[in-house]
Order: structure tokens, then sequence, then C-alpha cells
């Protein structure tokens, strides 16, 4: 049955880029536009470029080469080009007064860029960094928050044909060092310190350790955001000394297509971070399609994602932002400290499109519903993991008042832009994540490789796109066995999806979360969304737990909502709702409420973490972990039953027993 919460009113129609796109190409319809799109990538990629105004100093002699085979396709071959033209130059020439960046310090700093202020300081930086003897090719790390000076960095990168290699924010030395050596930077970018809920990050200190262990390193530059006395610093180059030493002129490095620009690091949710590698033209053709057309982001529009540099989604707003000229809103801390920091950030900028996580929206209901003027809401842009229905619904109607579409989009860092999006010149389904992107052969298959529809099976993509990842970073066999062995010739994502009735896709999660109950399979997001069903539950983790007889029960860790204390009674209760609305058959065996679950800064929870400490088996890589006290929270819940955490059934309790 139809379950439709938005449909695009004629305005929005006529306004929108997709559509467009849709009259350049002579169709009328969605369905037909992703054909062509996939089945005629020579013909819709040059009207993508053409339609956004991309800029290639060469043009490309073929649009797709898969000679070496579809895991190792190169695009747009013979181009050539360089995103910061597309992203930052261009704009300059075009409209040098117009806002570039805006920046919102935690401490109250607002600072703004126009587009030429914009351009002339990554052109100074990218001369200081050719100065300091940065070659193309060479990698340069930054580890700073989220701020106009990463997208400087980012871009003065790509400027001389360097390859960025953004860290998170909030990792620790051990984390930052890893990825230092994996890489083999020459050169990292950080700050002196931030601010992050009120309390000081010592980003230079952690910098410092980590360089120590990364001996590939050879410079380490500095951003003095809080300004700290120079005579605290030893042997490190300051950011504006850098911006001097190159001078004014600083010509963009013209690069082949296929040229690295990006190494993304995953978040290690699957465990050892992977170094997704990306290049020129490909990302930039795919993530200007998604903003453009997914997202349906226009020139001068206010965006603001609360991401961080070091997970996809801040490169997919800097280029994707860049590329269609709309000012980017960066915002250094956390998003809810405190609690109605983005609302008043919504309101203060008239944000129109915001880009927010399923988790995050979790994390800010129990702190009411938002107060301040958000009408200047056009779309919300929301990704990160699977929704539950009911957050989903607040977001729509508290904070997008029924009025701007939520684009759910799918897709990840080794991606480079989205598997499936909503489209805006479509109805909208609450948590549906609409159709396959544009570019995008997808497919769900069952485990004889077969395609399935109306039941949960394996999320596919059986043809190549502009985005996908170049490899993993000096490790070529493990991106052979983790996205192309399973079915040869087709891409394994990793998550859980299904198509309807109506053709609209929806995911169950990862793939490898997956449990498998006396033979029955389900996804986590099923588990826990039933268990958020109950008004008392404010987020929830499912994972499987081993059983002679059943094969796997289900556990499912809770938290509370508000101030509500856990008692034996409330776990019964969850479990009830759990049993009602899947059946008895997945009526979690334990429910266990513990403060918080494990999760990265880019708010995905880490079940996997979750399941080795309920195990007591190795985790593997945590890194990524914002909270890790998290997993020591879950260890004395899991201890204390009598504290209201109580075994759900005779097989639990065998098993606690074995244990």
């Amino acid at each position: 049955m139809s379950d439709y919460i938005w449909t695009p009113s004629k305005d929005f129609l006529q306004q929108a880029n997709v559509t467009r796109l849709m009259g350049r190409l002579g169709v009328e319809h969605y369905r037909d536009l992703h054909r062509i799109s996939i089945e005629e990538p020579e013909r819709f990629w040059p009207e993508v470029i053409d339609d956004l105004g991309l800029e290639f100093s060469r043009p490309w002699e073929r649009v797709v080469d898969t000679s070496r085979g579809i895991e190792w396709a190169t695009w747009f071959v013979g181009g050539r080009l360089n995103i910061a033209d597309s992203c930052v130059h261009r704009w300059a020439a075009q409209t040098p007064d117009a806002l570039a960046a805006i920046f919102l310090g935690e401490n109250g700093d607002r600072r703004e860029w126009t587009w030429a202020e914009l351009s002339r300081e990554v052109t100074r930086l990218a001369a200081g960094l050719r100065a300091s003897g940065v070659q193309p090719g060479d990698r340069v790390a930054t580890y700073m928050p989220m701020s106009p000076e990463v997208a400087i960095a980012s871009h003065a990168c790509a400027h001389i044909g360097a390859v960025q290699v953004p860290i998170f924010s909030g990792f620790a030395a051990p984390a930052v060092t890893q990825r230092l050596q994996d890489s083999g930077a020459k050169i990292l970018i950080t700050a002196d310190r931030s601010l992050r809920r009120g309390q000081w990050v010592p980003m230079l200190d952690i910098a410092r350790e980590a360089r120590s262990q990364a001996p590939a390193v050879e410079l380490l530059v500095v951003w003095q955001r809080y300004g700290l006395n120079r005579l605290d610093y030893g042997q490190e180059r300051f950011w504006e000394d850098l911006l001097m030493q190159g001078g004014e002129e600083s010509p963009s490095t013209q690069v082949d297509s296929e040229h690295p620009y990006l190494l993304a690091y995953t978040s290690g949710t699957t465990g050892r971070p992977k170094g997704a590698l990306h290049v020129h033209a490909g990302f930039l053709a795919s993530i200007a399609r998604e903003a453009a057309y997914q997202s349906d982001i226009h020139r001068g529009d206010r965006v603001h994602f609360a991401t961080d540099m070091g997970w996809i989604m801040g490169p997919w707003t800097v280029v994707g932002c860049g590329a269609v000229g709309a000012t980017v809103v960066y915002a250094e801390g956390a998003p809810d400290f405190p609690p109605d920091r983005l609302w008043k950030l919504v309101e203060s900028e008239r944000v129109t499109m915001l880009g927010i996580s399923p988790t995050l929206t979790r994390a800010l209901i129990p702190k009411g519903d938002p107060a301040n003027d958000l009408s200047s809401l056009r779309t919300i842009t929301t990704t990160g993991e699977p929704w539950n229905r009911d957050p989903y619904l607040w977001l729509f109607e508290r904070v997008g008042g029924a009025r701007a579409p939520i684009v759910n989009i799918s897709g990840g860092t080794e991606v480079g832009a989205c598997f499936l999006s909503t489209c805006v010149t479509e109805p909208i389904k609450p948590v549906a994540l609409g159709f396959p992107a544009l570019g995008q052969d997808m497919d769900v298959l069952g485990p004889d490789g077969e395609p399935v529809r109306g039941e949960v099976g394996e999320l596919v993509c059986r043809r190549p796109w502009p985005g996908m990842t170049r490899g993993i970073w000096g490790d070529k066999e493990r991106y052979l066995d983790s996205y192309w062995r399973r079915f040869p010739g087709v891409w394994t994502h990793g998550d859980w999806a299904s198509v309807d009735a109506d053709g609209y896709w929806f995911l169950h999660g990862r793939s490898d979360d997956t449990l498998n109950i006396a033979g029955k399979r389900i996804g986590p997001a099923e588990l826990e969304s039933a268990a958020m069903s109950h008004p008392l539950v404010a987020e929830a983790a499912a994972i499987g737990v081993p059983h002679d007889v059943k094969g796997e029960v289900a556990w499912i860790f809770c938290v509370a909502r508000g101030d509500e204390q856990p008692t034996p009674q409330l776990a019964q209760q969850v479990a009830d709702a759990v049993a009602g609305e899947l059946g008895k058959a997945f009526k979690p065996d334990r429910v266990v409420f513990v403060p918080a679950l494990p999760k990265t800064r880019s708010a995905k929870i880490v079940r996997r973490a979750v399941r080795a400490r309920a195990l007591g088996t190795d985790p593997g890589d945590l890194s990524s972990l914002e909270n890790p006290d998290a997993l020591e929270e879950i260890g004395l819940a899991l201890s204390a039953p009598e504290q209201g955490f109580p075994l759900l059934g005779q097989e639990a309790q065998a098993f606690e027993t074995k244990k």
C-alpha cells in the first residue's frame, strides 16, 4: 500500500535541477532519466558536466573504459582538469563578491569569505605547499576542526595535484598515526587547538605525538585557531607563514582525469579502516551530480552539514557545494552543544539545505522540539544509517514543517557519492531511499546471486560509476575481496536492501550485522525500530548471540529516554513490543539498558563493538569511536542483571552460564 508523506508542488518541480536535466535529455520522468544514465553513459555524463558548467582544460576522448575489467574502470579518459577550478576559482571569476563560506566557532566567532577571498587563500596556501616541496601525487594530511580553513587546505592540495588525506578531528594520536603511516603523508596540517562541548581539544599535542611515529611526515603546519603563544611551538611551520612564502600567483596544475585527488578512510565500523582512493574527474562528476540533482542544491543556497572533514560527507560538502556555487556554513564543535545550537544556526544563517544523520536526530529529540524559525529550509539531506520511522517523522514534521522533503541518501566512503537516493520530483515514503541514484545500476540479490523483490537481499551495483574508489590504498586484494568476489563482476556493498511493490528502495542495516534466528534472517534495524516503538526507548542496537538450538538469539541494547530509570519491567515491555511488531520468533532473549551506545563521530552505531564486548571477543579497530567508554558501561550492565537488566528466557540464561 502506498504511504506517501510528501509530493512535489508544481513550483518545486519547475525549479528542481533534475527537471532541467530531464529537459536537456528529452525525458519527462525520473525513471527514464535513470535508464539513460546507466545505459547511455556516453550521452548522460557529458550533459551533466555541461549543465553544471564543470571545467575541463582538455576534453576527454572516451567517457568510460572497462578494458582492464569493471573493477578498474576509468572515466573521462584523456581529459585534463583540476577540481579547484570548478569548485572555487571559476566562481571567483564570475561572482567574486558572492558569499562562499561562513564560519561559526563554538566560542561565538563568526567570519565570512567571498569567492574571491576563498580563491586567493587557496592559491596562496597552494603556493606555500609548492615552496615547501610538495609535488603532484604527494599526500598531505589535514587534522583540523570543521572550518573554511579545512576547505582551503583541501582545495590547495587539489590545486597543485597533491592527494589530500583528511583525518577526523576527534581522533586520538594512535588513530592519527595509523592513517599517517598508511598513507605515507609528507605534510600534516593541524590547528593549535579547538573547542568541543566547552572543552579544549589539544590538536597540536595530538598531532605532535602522531607525527613522532610517522617518519614520512616532513613538516607539521599549524593553523593558530586560538592563537597560542609562538614560544609554545617547536619545529612547526605556521599557516600564515606558509601563505606568505609562496606569493600570490600559483596557477592550478592541470592533471589527468584519473589523477589521485583524495584518500578517504572508512570509519572502521566493519574492522580495520580502509583508505579509499578517489580521482579528480570521477569524484567531481559524482558529487556534483548528487548535490545538484539529488539534494537539489542551487547556486547561492546556504548549506550546513553536521559532519567532519574526516568523514566522506565533509569532502561531499566541500566539493558538492563548490561545484554548484552554494555557500557552506561551517561550525566548530558539537551540533547539540548547547542543545538548540543546530536550530539557532539554521535560523541565523538562513540555511536552505540541512544535512543531518538519523543518530543525531534521535539524540536531539529528547531535548525538545525546535523553537526557532526554520522556514528557510527547502530540503533536508540525511545519511549514515537506516532510519526508524518515528524519528524520521519527527524530523519531517517538527524540523521541516512537513514542507521540506527529506532527501535520504546512502552510499559510502568507497562509493564516492550515493547508491540510493530520494528523488525530489517523485513522492516520498517515510524512511525510504527512493530509487537508485543517477548513474547507479543497482539490484538486490539473494544468496544464489539471483535478483529478489519484496524480500531482503544483498545490495549490489552491476556497472561502474565515475565516483567509485580506484582501490584500497596499498591493498589491491583487499579491495577485490571486499567488493567484487562475492558475486564476480558485481560490486557487493555489504548492506541489506529491499524493493517494495511501488519500486521504492529500503535499507535494513549491514549484511554482516544480520541475525539468523532459527533460520529466519533479519536485519538489526528492524529489531531496533521495533524496540524504539516503545515510548521510553531513545536508541537501540541489536546483535546476534550464538545459541546451540536456534543458531542465534537477539539481544537488544537500549538507551532510555530522558531521565527514565530502567527496570526489569521496562525491559520486558520492550521485548514484548518487539515480539508484538515482528512476531514471537524475534522476541529478544535479553534487553539491556545502557547509558550510551558506542558510535563514530559520523553518528554510526558500531554494532560490531557491542557484539564483541558482549561475547568477550576482539572488536577490531576502535579508533573511530567517539565514546569508547560506552563499551565499559555495556560490560557493567551485562554483569549486573539484578540492576534492571534481566535475561529474558531460559536459552539466554543457559548461554550466560556457559560463558
